[in-house]
């Protein structure tokens, strides 16, 4: 099922990180190989501010950073009722970011 996206919709990017110290809202904390770092998962929460004809995505960050994603990715998703509830601080933060800063930076 192909996912739609439009301008404005809350998003949460599942990103997967590897340091030698995990913050406190890592979630699958596993030890890597050798057990000088670990392998943990972060959720970020990105607001949309494009959609492209080619299937991708520009998403903005709470710091002005832009991210351009195909929408396909499986660990990208629009938020839904609870997590909108939940997590409401955080994407209004990014809106609040994408209102006083419209000339963004590219990451």
């Amino acid at each position: 099922m192909k996912k739609t996206f439009t301008p404005g919709d809350w998003v949460i990017c599942r990103k997967t990180k590897h340091s030698s110290h995990p913050g406190p809202r890592a979630q699958q904390v596993a030890p890597a190989s050798n057990g000088d770092q670990y392998s943990y998962t972060v959720d970020k929460f990105w607001v949309v501010t494009e959609v492209r004809d080619d299937g991708s995505v520009v998403l903005q960050t709470r710091r002005g950073k832009q991210h351009v994603m195909h929408a396909d990715t499986p660990n990208l998703h629009v938020a839904n009722f609870l997590e909108r509830w939940w997590y409401a601080s955080r994407f209004r933060s990014v809106e609040q970011a994408t209102q006083s800063a419209p000339e963004a930076r590219t990451a």
